[in-house]
C-alpha cells in the first residue's frame, strides 16, 4: 500500500544509502600533475562536490550524485574530460568523504580506459570542507612537482574554460596568483553564491562574501579555481588558527575540526584585496546542479553543447528511427519504437525500452527502464529499471531559469513551501511500476514502489 505525504517531517529526509557518509559536506576531486618544467601547464585539478546529495534523493540512494547521469554520461565525467583536454596533465586524484562504492570502481576503470590517464580515489577520514581536502592531501597533489592545479566543484556545469584560465593568470598577477572563475548572475540570485568584487582593469578580486544578506556585486564565484601550490601557505594559516582556537576547549576532536577549512569564507576572504586572487570572468554557460531538477537543466545545457564538442552523441532522424525534436542522447543499445518522438533534452540511458506512440520531452530516463505505448513523459527523471504503464501520463513542473533574463541562474527551490510539496519535476526511483492509464503529476516516488492509482504534488513513500 502507498503511503501519501505532504508535510516537512517525512521520513525520507532522514534516510542515508546504505555504505554512504550521512554527513553534508564531502569533497570528491579530480587532481591532476603536470610534468616538472613545463611553464604553462597545471598540476592538480580538483573537482569537488561540497553536499551528500540529500536534495538528490531518492536518484542518490542508487549511485553517488557526482555519477549520476546528465547528458548520457555520469556528471563529474564533464569534468575529468574537460581536464583531459588541458596539456601537460598527467593524473587525477578523487577526493572525497564517500566509502569505497562499486559503482566509483567501475567508473574510475572506465574513465582511466577512455582518457589514458592514471586515476585514483582518496577517501577523507572525515567531511573536511572545500580546503581542508585539499590541504590534507596536499602532499599527494604535489608529488609529482606540480607547478599549478585546477580545483572543480562536481555539482556545476560549465564549459570549464580552464586553457583560457591558464593563459589569464600568465597575463594577469604574479607566479604565486591564484584564479577564481567568475559569472554574471542577477542582482537577486547573487545573494546566493559567493560574489566578487574586483578591480575593472586588473581583475583583482578586492572582496570577496559568501552569501551576502545584502547586494555586494554581480559576479559570482563558479567553484572552478586555479591554484598554485602557494595556496596551502594560507590553507595551513587556518589551519593554525583553528587549532589555537580549540586547544583550550574540553571534550572536543580539536584536530579534526580545525582541519575543516571553507576555501570560500575562510581563505578567499582573507587573501581578496592582497594582490594574488584574481577573478576570470566567463560569457559562457554555467549552473549548479544542486537538484534532481536542476539536473535537467543541465542536461539541456551540455545537450547543447554537444552540437560543437561531440556532434556523435546527438541523436539524428532516420529511416525507421524515431521522430527526434531537438537535441536527444539515445545509449546504443535502446530499443526505441520508430513512432516514439524524443525530445528536445531527452536523454535516454543503456537498456531502455520505449513502445509505439511514446513522447518524451525534457526528461532523463535511465538504465533498464521501460516506457510501453502511447505514455507520455514530460520534465521527469525515471529511475532505474522502472517501468510506466500503457497510455500513462507522467509529468513535472520544469524549474528553469527566467528565459527574458540573460544572467538568471536556477533557483534551488525548497522540497516544502508553506507546508506543501513546492511543484518541481516529478522523480521516479529505481524501479518503480506506473499502471496504465494514471496520471502522476509533480510526485516524488520512491524506489521499489508498484502504485495502483493517480497522484499529484505527493512523495510516495
Amino acid at each position: 500500500m502507498e503511503r501519501k505525504y505532504q508535510g516537512p517531517q517525512a521520513p525520507v529526509a532522514q534516510w542515508w544509502p546504505n555504505g554512504w557518509a550521512a554527513r553534508a559536506w564531502l569533497l570528491p576531486g579530480a587532481v591532476r600533475r603536470a610534468r616538472r618544467g613545463v611553464p604553462a601547464a597545471p598540476g592538480p585539478a580538483d573537482i569537488s562536490s561540497r553536499s551528500a546529495g540529500t536534495r538528490f534523493r531518492p536518484l542518490s540512494f542508487e549511485v553517488p550524485k557526482p555519477l549520476f547521469p546528465v547528458a548520457g554520461v555520469p556528471m563529474v565525467q564533464h569534468h575529468i574530460e574537460a581536464c583531459a583536454k588541458v596539456p601537460g596533465m598527467k593524473e587525477i586524484l578523487l577526493m572525497g568523504f564517500y566509502q569505497p562504492h562499486e559503482a566509483l570502481s567501475r567508473f574510475l576503470v572506465s574513465a582511466q580506459q577512455e582518457f589514458k590517464i592514471p586515476i585514483r580515489y582518496l577517501q577523507e577520514y572525515a567531511a573536511l570542507g572545500t580546503g581542508g581536502g585539499i590541504y590534507h592531501f596536499r602532499d599527494q597533489i604535489l608529488s609529482g612537482g606540480a607547478e599549478a592545479f585546477f580545483v572543480l566543484n562536481a555539482d556545476v556545469c560549465s564549459e570549464f574554460p580552464l586553457q583560457e584560465m591558464l593563459e589569464f593568470r600568465q597575463q594577469h598577477g604574479d607566479a604565486q596568483s591564484f584564479v577564481i572563475l567568475g559569472t554574471t548572475a542577477n542582482r537577486t540570485q547573487a545573494l546566493n553564491y559567493g560574489c566578487i568584487v574586483a578591480n575593472a582593469d586588473t581583475q583583482e578580486v578586492q572582496h570577496y562574501v559568501e552569501k551576502p544578506s545584502t547586494f555586494v556585486s554581480e559576479i559570482i564565484n563558479c567553484g572552478i579555481y586555479l591554484f598554485t601550490p602557494a595556496i596551502f601557505q594560507h590553507i595551513g594559516e587556518v589551519f593554525q588558527r583553528n587549532q589555537q582556537e580549540l586547544v583550550l576547549e574540553e571534550n572536543s576532536n580539536g584536530w579534526q575540526r580545525a582541519e575543516v577549512i571553507r576555501l570560500e569564507q575562510d581563505v578567499f576572504t582573507a587573501l581578496a584585496g592582497s594582490s594574488k586572487l584574481y577573478v576570470y570572468k566567463t560569457d559562457g554557460f554555467w549552473s549548479q546542479i544542486k537538484s534532481a531538477g536542476s539536473a535537467i537543466y543541465a542536461s539541456r545545457l551540455y545537450l547543447n553543447q554537444y552540437s560543437k564538442s561531440h556532434p556523435e552523441r546527438l541523436a539524428q532522424n532516420k529511416p525507421g528511427g524515431p521522430i527526434i525534436r531537438g537535441n536527444v542522447y539515445i545509449h546504443p543499445t535502446a530499443s526505441i519504437d520508430s513512432t516514439a518522438v524524443l525530445g528536445p533534452n531527452v536523454s535516454i540511458g543503456e537498456g531502455v525500452t520505449v513502445g509505439a506512440g511514446v513522447r518524451v520531452r525534457e526528461s532523463i530516463v535511465l538504465h533498464g527502464a521501460s516506457l510501453h505505448d502511447h505514455t507520455c513523459v514530460l520534465n521527469t527523471i525515471v529511475g532505474w529499471d522502472s517501468t510506466i504503464g500503457r497510455w500513462a501520463r507522467v509529468e513535472g513542473t520544469p524549474s528553469d531559469p527566467n528565459p527574458n533574463d540573460p544572467y538568471a541562474k536556477i533557483d534551488s527551490e525548497t522540497l516544502f513551501r508553506d507546508g506543501r510539496l513546492t511543484p518541481s519535476i516529478t522523480i521516479l526511483g529505481c524501479s518503480v511500476t506506473i499502471p496504465a492509464e494514471v496520471v502522476i503529476l509533480n510526485s516524488i516516488v520512491l524506489p521499489h514502489k508498484e502504485l495502483s492509482r493517480s497522484y499529484k504534488n505527493q512523495i510516495i513513500l
